[in-house]
């Protein structure tokens, strides 16, 4: 048995498909396929139920699927503490941040890093929050930036700062001649909101337990620019990040702002890695790049009140988050 076969086996499980698996691990179908055979009889026991148009993994070859998972992150583990010994602000950090955030916290942060660490590979993924700490505990990221609360007595967590909401309103709504309300001004609104997936929806829905409002029935977007874009449509309201509306993000004519003077509400995020993990002794100073930020990033009444030109940049990011 060796360490190649058992990617092939976690390969097979994710895609279920002999000829996809092989081309995700950079093999041959026919390759693939002994290698799985020759890893049954080393075992003794058949891991895969193969089937004219579908391949299903035994209740045995699921079980040795996951155990294999942990077997290779804890190889990768190995193999990262050996490269931080040598070096410890050098080598990769793979780090994942959900799709509500990164386009708009990234383009403030990364170069902070690159100044901070001029060694350090940066490689960034994008996804939902769900596979974010999924891919945490496989090994396949280093880190993450999430919202918190998160309750995984096997992740470490580090608070970075409290972002606040502002309300987007389209300028002929009522509510577009305040420039700031309190949360019992939404009592009988009904809010545009995410996808099922998205923490940023169940953070909104929090604000409207609170002030007594709920969701616009039939609609539901699948990003925040979405959002955006529907409330300049004079479509409905919604709550809106503070680092989402800040420059170089491009401000629109047709959507007003508004702070909250009361209640405040707003989301917590923090960044957060396996106790195990190698990198646990650098991870900190990775944090503190992001506490470093400039506060006036994080204050709604700090926005500009007349819209600006500029085009919103492109997100830093080495992979898009998947459409589900």
């Amino acid at each position: 048995m060796n360490l190649r076969d058992l990617q092939y086996l976690i390969a097979l499980a994710d895609h279920r498909h002999f000829g996809r698996a092989a081309a995700a691990s950079f093999v041959s179908q026919p390759t693939l396929s002994t290698q799985i055979r020759k890893l049954e009889d080393e075992l003794g026991v058949a891991l895969v139920e193969r089937a004219p148009r579908k391949v299903m993994l035994t209740p045995t070859g699921r079980d040795i699927a996951e155990r294999a998972r942990r077997v290779l992150a804890e190889v990768e583990q190995l193999k990262e503490s050996a490269r931080r010994t040598r070096d410890p602000e050098a080598g990769s950090v793979r780090l994942g941040i959900f799709p509500t955030l990164g386009p708009y916290l990234l383009p403030h942060v990364v170069p902070r890093i690159r100044e901070r660490f001029p060694r350090l590979e940066l490689l960034l993924v994008e996804e939902k929050t769900e596979v974010v700490l999924r891919q945490l505990h496989e090994g396949k990221l280093d880190v993450g930036v999430l919202a918190l609360p998160l309750h995984d007595e096997q992740l470490h967590v580090e608070f970075l700062f409290e972002e606040p909401f502002v309300l987007a309103v389209p300028r002929m709504h009522p509510l577009a001649r305040r420039n700031a309300l309190s949360l019992h001004d939404l009592a009988h609104e009904r809010l545009l909101l995410l996808e099922d997936g998205h923490c940023l929806r169940d953070q909104a829905l929090d604000v409207c337990t609170l002030a007594g409002s709920g969701e616009r029935n039939g609609f539901r977007a699948t990003s925040l620019e979405t959002l955006r874009q529907m409330v300049a449509a004079n479509v409905g309201i919604t709550l809106l990040p503070t680092l989402s509306i800040k420059p170089p993000v491009a401000r629109s004519d047709d959507i007003h702002l508004l702070r909250f003077r009361d209640s405040h509400p707003s989301r917590r995020i923090g960044m957060v890695w396996r106790r195990s993990s190698a990198m646990a002794g650098f991870l900190p100073k990775l944090a503190d790049v992001f506490r470093s930020l400039p506060k006036s990033l994080l204050k709604p009444d700090a926005v500009a009140a007349t819209p600006t030109k500029h085009a919103a940049t492109k997100p830093v990011v080495a992979k898009r988050a998947s459409k589900r």
